[in-house]
Parts: structure tokens; C-alpha cells; sequence
């Protein structure tokens, strides 16, 4: 388990009016438009990113594996293969590389290598996961926090002894690994964003879309633990969009790209989301011990929900102060509830995340019997 591309005229003036972007706004400031490559781009987090890249003037170069069509105007489409094909970008330089795809610390060490002499800026979506000590929840249950525990000094994943370049790594290793590679590759020249959980319309994991989708349909709702546990989403349009304006601003340094703005319990989030449906229903808040002592698990039967895991409670200080800022809770469940209702029904009815009908039914049974 992890928490784990040329301007054109009318339609970019059309992007730009979407987005909320002016055209002036775009090309003005102290930075000029920029010559981004961005390693994915039809993805979860790809397409808001390009779409705000050319509204705001960029000049956009995509490299996919070319599986995935992507039907964003005004941007050059570069095919090849993180693992070994890097062979359409040899010969050619960008202001910027955006890594936002990179699963394997062995696919950033052959980009880094190739480009490092390339590009001026290398911007790397990593993850909180980099940090050490990722938990799975629970054992924590008991721990308050005062003030976010894990902040942008925080330790980071360790390779295992006698560990050589090449080796396989877990995820977190492997996120932290990547990081290091990035930095050799462009000390001073080099950007890390660590998201948490990315949420929003378009997001096929499901783990935030359970809650909007759950709730919509009303009727008592299994809700886990006391709901004072924090937990922390940030919309996809906020995080890429600050990315794009960190990569058009030559921002360097290292930041934790999590939302919200202010502390969010799990509470607050349920509460927020019931705000955008009028079904109606209940909240049954059920304690951890109970949950435990029934096999429902954090994450997984419950998403986003970790309880007292460091993890869920991020420093996000340094990226407020870089420019990175949050639309509200209602707007990101309202439209992934729309983009959710939009989908395929067999996707609607299984979810690849989050407790069944059947379960959450007889676990709020067992509930109510053991409390009567």
C-alpha cells in the first residue's frame, strides 16, 4: 500500500479564457513564455498541467509512450519510453523539464543523464512517501499532534545496505532516490515537489471519489473512528497549476505540495462533501478498536482516512509561501461527483477502492448491535 507543445493563437486564447488566465498575463512579468518538456502529460495530473501550460504561454513538449491520445491543441507529442527509448528527445533543449511520471528512480537517472546539459531547470513530482517512516495507520491512533510533524527537513527513505545504483527499490526508496539523482544532476537547477493524496475530477484511483460517490447516494454511512483524525487532498488543478507557475517563475527548492490550506479532519471533509448533495443520510461515526477487531482497514475499506499517521498531518508552509493556493473543498467535490456520475456505469458501481455495499451494511449492523 503507497499513497503513492506549440503556442498557438485562437486556441490558446480560448485556454486562457477557461482557465481564467489573461493573455497579457501570460506573456508579461519578469519571465518570459518558456520551452517546457514535460515526461508524461496524458496521465492523472498531465492533462491539467498542459492545459495551464499553453494557457498561460508556454511553449509545451509532451513525451508518452504514445498509448494514451491526448486531445490538447498547440502542443508538440514526442513518443518514447522512460525505461530505455529516450531517443526523440536526444539532440533537442528546453528551458524546463517537468517530471511528473516517474515510478522508477531508474527512468529519472536516464533522463537526468541525458538532459542535464539540455535544460536549465528540472522540476520532480516525487511524493510524501519519500519520507521515512511511511505508515499504514493505526499504530498511531493514540498520537497527537500539536504541529505537523513532518516538514521539509524531515528524514528521507534510506536504500538498503550495500545498495547499488541499478538495484530495484520499494516506492519510497525509490521516490527518495529519484530526488537525490535529480539534485546531482542540476544542483541549484533543481525543483522536488512531494505531493500527498492528489484528488479531482479524473482521478481513476478512486480513493478520494469513493467519498463523493458514497455520500450521493445517501443512507446511513459508515464513518471511521472519532473524525477528529487530519487528512490532506489537494485538488489536481491546484497542484499542477502551481507547478506550472514554480516552473515559469524559476522557483528551486524542495516543497511539500499538500493541501489544504488549514488542518482538515475527517470530519471536515465528510461534512464538506455532504454539502454538495441533497440526498439524504447519516453519518454512524464507528470507533477504531471496533473497526480493528472487524478487519475494516484504513485506506483501503476507508480512503484517505490514516489515522495518526504522520503522513496525513504535512508541513505545506514553504509551498503556501511559493504561490500554491487551494480552491474550496465544495468546488473539488462537486466536480468529481459530476465527473463520477459522467462515467461508465460499471465503473460507477465498482469502485477500485473503499468498503462494498454489503460490508459497510453489516458491519453498521454488527455496530448497532453490540451498542444496543
Amino acid at each position: 500500500m503507497h499513497r503513492r507543445h506549440f503556442l498557438g493563437g485562437a486556441g490558446a486564447l480560448a485556454a486562457t479564457m477557461t482557465l481564467g488566465v489573461s493573455p497579457m498575463e501570460s506573456v508579461g512579468g519578469e519571465h518570459p513564455a518558456k520551452r517546457l518538456l514535460i515526461l508524461g502529460g496524458t496521465g492523472f495530473i498531465g492533462p491539467p498541467m498542459v492545459r495551464y501550460a499553453v494557457a498561460r504561454g508556454h511553449e509545451v513538449t509532451i513525451f508518452t509512450r504514445g498509448k494514451t491520445k491526448s486531445d490538447i491543441p498547440d502542443v508538440e507529442r514526442l513518443v518514447g519510453d522512460r525505461s530505455g527509448n529516450l531517443s526523440a528527445l536526444k539532440g533537442r533543449t528546453w528551458d524546463v523539464v517537468l517530471d511528473n511520471n516517474a515510478r522508477d528512480y531508474r527512468w529519472v537517472k536516464l533522463t537526468t543523464e541525458l538532459l542535464q546539459d539540455r535544460a536549465q531547470h528540472y522540476l520532480f513530482v516525487s511524493s510524501i512517501s519519500a519520507y521515512a517512516g511511511e505508515s499504514s495507520g493505526y499504530e498511531y491512533v493514540d498520537k497527537p499532534w500539536g504541529k505537523p510533524p513532518v516538514n521539509i527537513k524531515s528524514p528521507l527513505a534510506q536504500p538498503p545496505e550495500h545498495f547499488k545504483l541499478g538495484q530495484e527499490l520499494n516506492y519510497s526508496q525509490s521516490k527518495a532516490m529519484a530526488e537525490r539523482l535529480v539534485g546531482a544532476a542540476f544542483p541549484g537547477r533543481a525543483t522536488i515537489v512531494r505531493p500527498g493524496f492528489i484528488v479531482g475530477p479524473g482521478d481513476q484511483s478512486d480513493r478520494f471519489t469513493y467519498w463523493p460517490a458514497r455520500i450521493n447516494k445517501g443512507g446511513e454511512v459508515l464513518a471511521p473512528g472519532d473524525g477528529t483524525a487530519p487528512v490532506q487532498i489537494i485538488d489536481v488543478r491546484d497542484l499542477t497549476e502551481w507547478i506550472i507557475r514554480l516552473a515559469g517563475n524559476e522557483t528551486h527548492g524542495d516543497f511539500n505540495g499538500v493541501g489544504p490550506g488549514s488542518t482538515l479532519s475527517m470530519a471536515e471533509m465528510l461534512y464538506g462533501i455532504r454539502a454538495v448533495t441533497s440526498s439524504p443520510l447519516s453519518f454512524t461515526w464507528v470507533p477504531v478498536p471496533f473497526l480493528r477487531a472487524n478487519n475494516i482497514q484504513s485506506y483501503s475499506d476507508m480512503p484517505i482516512w490514516i489515522p495518526g499517521d504522520p503522513l496525513s498531518f504535512v508541513d505545506n508552509s514553504l509551498a503556501v509561501g511559493s504561490g500554491l493556493t487551494f480552491r474550496p473543498l465544495a468546488v473539488t467535490a462537486s466536480d468529481t461527483l459530476q465527473w463520477h456520475l459522467g462515467r461508465p456505469a460499471a465503473q460507477q458501481a465498482h469502485l477500485r477502492i473503499g468498503i462494498t455495499a454489503d460490508r459497510e451494511k453489516a458491519v453498521l449492523a454488527a455496530w448497532h448491535q453490540r451498542s444496543a
